[in-house]
Parts: C-alpha cells; sequence; structure tokens
C-alpha cells in the first residue's frame, strides 16, 4: 500500500494556516502521511508551516480583492506562472488529494489540481467563503465548512467544525480561585 500524500494549499493568515496545521498533524498521526505546503513568502505559513517540521514550497502569487488596480494587475499576471508552478509541484510530489485553505496561495493550488484531475478538497471556516474559495468551490470534490450558510457555495459540503491543534487539549485545570475571562477574535 503506498504512503498517503496531500498537498496543502494556502495560507497568509492564521485562520488558514492554523486549522491547515491542525488537519496536517492529523494526517500524519493517523496515516503517516507525506504533506507538502504550498504559500507565498508574505503569509504566516512562511514561518508557522517550517516552524512545525512540514515542508513548505513557494509561489509568487498576491491578492485580487480588496487592493488596488496595479496590484489586481501585478497579480492577474503573475497568476498563470503561479498555477504553472504548482502545476510542477503537483507532477513532483505526486499528491493523492490537495486540500485548499483558502488564501492567496490557495486559488493556484486548487485551479492546477482541478485542471489535472486530482480530487480535491476545500476548507472554509466562515460563513461568507473567502474569494478563492468561492471561485473553486462549483469544482471541487468535497468541501469541509464551519458554517451551514457556507455550504451553499461548494459541491458536497459537509459542516465540520473547525481543526484544533492537539494542544488545545491538554490544557491545565486553571488554578483554585475566582474565575477569570478571556475575550477575544479573529
Amino acid at each position: 500500500m503506498s504512503q498517503l500524500r496531500v498537498l496543502i494549499a494556502g495560507g497568509g493568515t492564521g485562520g488558514h494556516i492554523i486549522p491547515a496545521l491542525a488537519v496536517a498533524h492529523e494526517l500524519v498521526v493517523r496515516h503517516s502521511a507525506d504533506i507538502l505546503f504550498v504559500g507565498t513568502p508574505r503569509g504566516m505559513e512562511s514561518r508557522l508551516v517550517p516552524d512545525a517540521g512540514f515542508t513548505l514550497r513557494l509561489i509568487d502569487v498576491g491578492p485580487l480583492k480588496n487592493v488596488s488596480w496595479m496590484t489586481r494587475l501585478r497579480t492577474a499576471f503573475d497568476l498563470p506562472r503561479s498555477i504553472l508552478a504548482c502545476r510542477r509541484l503537483i507532477r513532483e510530489f505526486q499528491p493523492g488529494a490537495v486540500f485548499g485553505v483558502g488564501g492567496y496561495a490557495s486559488g493556484p493550488g486548487m485551479f492546477a489540481a482541478i485542471q489535472m484531475k486530482i480530487p480535491t478538497l476545500a476548507f472554509e471556516p466562515n460563513a461568507m467563503p473567502g474569494f478563492a474559495n468561492r471561485l473553486v468551490g462549483t469544482r471541487v470534490q468535497a468541501a469541509a465548512v464551519n458554517f451551514p450558510a457556507a455550504a451553499r457555495w461548494f459541491r458536497n459540503a459537509e459542516v465540520t467544525g473547525i481543526p484544533v491543534r492537539p494542544e488545545f487539549f491538554s490544557i491545565a485545570s486553571p488554578p483554585p480561585g475566582p474565575p477569570h475571562r478571556l475575550v477575544f477574535g479573529g
């Protein structure tokens, strides 16, 4: 039996890369999977993925949404090269599946996989999918979403929640005394 190989495409923010790292960790623990991340030099993945012990390959692609027309133009010119770079990575790595987590590198990685007929799974933690996931949503084989409202943007969507790192399950009990409240957002 051959080893499971999964290419994880995307990143940019912690909302993309931290769940991706949790999935990668579980794939390694449960299936001894070989994981390759594809991201950009500007995203959080450039630091977090190597720190977690995974291999990261970088592509040049930037934003298309909520940026100046010059940035959009530059990204539009970078997109064909980034898709070709992802196609080369896929041929080299030969994944059994590509897992897109949103963010700049997710679009080219998922488009390359779709073109090459590699099984794809999109992950969407938000109620309104991000731009990359909206573009590939109807073309991926399946999607894992956090909110039921996001499911309508994808084929074969399943509400799964957000993957959580194993460290969250080993947090020590609080010391005795009055409770404290921590409020945070993303």
